[in-house]
């Protein structure tokens, strides 16, 4: 079963629902036009219940099917990002400085496409439960909403979430169980000595140097503590210090992303991180203070819901468009919040050559969307079949 005909006959108007959020994103938790748009089209479709408001502009939408049965979970991010884009094109983001970078748009409009299809059929048992988060680039919003208690509150019993994926072809599928995407941990370090004149560095504690050592030190973590078979990543990202050529500055600072699957690292690698700071910056006598943000966990695969989803895949696509056993990646993702509560899966949909993701030129592929919509209606007639 290729990409449902219903899904099909309605692109255009997929399409029409993306480049409109496309042209208006928002950022983290201030979602709010995007959530009112979403909310208009759920009307408009005959969704059963609404409920708004949760995590501040996320929505929980229900459809009822035909009797008595659990509820499915399918989730879809709707934030975009603070880049000025570069696409060129006509329905391009009418905020300076944001824009659908990552593809949210389209992850909300292939769920729209979803809903509208099955608020028309219903050929499913039990309900559907259609989650619309915000923040999920920053913020944490799928933390926020299971804290606020969605999963519970709702019956929900199984999740299920699509990401885009540019440079591979359209339409195929591409996940694997278990551990998928990395967790995220971002470190600030600000390191202070005594400034004063260039000229005379013996009377200063330069931190300067410091902070180099310590950005040199920090790769030794993963080269000399980590298991090598076992993933991780320490990048040191930003560096910032002194205001003139002729200034030995008083503070330098430095910016850290550290990325894990296992729980055993993740805190090998905090450990670490802090014991060198502390030791780098005590050889050059500066102090160190440290903010260590334990950012998203990893996104976690459950294997027999992993094997059902990419099943349901390969009627969209196809056998030969679904890779079931795909490598980890090093990107992070908060969907992992609701995996952590609930067997579920999260797949990567291709949608062929273009910018990568976070580029100021990417676009959503439209030509994806109905493979996304057709994927989530059919997996809740598979999961809950009349």
């Amino acid at each position: 079963m290729p990409v449902l005909n219903r899904i099909a006959d309605f692109a255009p108007e997929m399409a029409e629902w993306r480049r409109h959020l496309h042209a208006n994103p928002e950022l983290e938790f201030a979602c709010h036009k995007t959530a009112a748009f979403v909310v208009e089209r759920l009307r408009e479709f005959g969704v059963d219940e609404i409920h708004e408001g949760i995590a501040t502009t996320g929505i929980v939408a229900i459809i009822e099917g035909q009797g008595e049965g659990p509820t499915i979970g399918l989730r879809a991010d709707m934030d975009a990002l603070p880049i000025t884009e570069e696409t060129g094109v006509a329905h391009a983001s009418t905020v300076p400085g944001v824009m659908h970078a990552c593809g949210h748009d389209g992850h909300t409009t292939m769920l729209l496409g979803a809903a509208k299809y099955l608020a028309e059929t219903r050929r499913f048992r039990g309900r559907v439960a259609l989650i619309f988060q915000p923040a999920e680039e920053e913020g944490g919003g799928g933390q926020v909403m299971v804290q606020e208690g969605i999963l519970d509150r709702f019956g929900i019993g199984n999740v299920y979430a699509l990401h885009n994926t540019p440079q591979v072809p359209l339409g195929r599928f591409v996940t694997t169980p278990g551990p998928i995407m990395a967790a995220v941990d971002t470190a600030w370090v600000t390191l202070t000595g005594r400034g004063g004149h260039g000229a005379y560095p013996h009377d200063c504690v330069d931190p300067i140097p410091a902070v180099v050592a310590i950005a040199a030190s920090l790769q030794t973590i993963v080269s000399r503590n980590v298991n090598p078979l076992k993933e991780a990543v320490v990048s040191v990202t930003e560096i910032h210090s002194g205001t003139a050529s002729n200034i030995i500055p008083e503070t330098a600072r430095l910016t850290a992303t550290i990325r894990s699957f296992d729980p055993d690292v993740r805190a090998l690698l905090k450990r670490r991180f802090h014991e060198i700071v502390a030791g780098v910056a005590a050889a050059h006598g500066v102090t160190a203070e440290i903010d260590y943000d334990w950012g998203y966990p990893a996104t976690v695969n459950h294997p027999e819901e992993t094997r059902f989803a990419t099943t349901v895949a390969a009627e969209v696509a196809g056998a030969a468009g679904v890779v079931d056993d795909a490598g980890r990646e090093m990107g992070a993702e908060d969907f992992s919040y609701l995996l952590e509560k609930r067997p579920g899966c999260y797949l990567f949909l291709g949608q062929g050559e273009g910018p990568g993701l976070h580029h100021a030129a990417y676009e959503f592929n439209d030509e994806a969307a109905p493979y996304g919509a057709s994927f989530f209606a059919r997996l809740v007639e598979r999961a809950q079949p009349v």
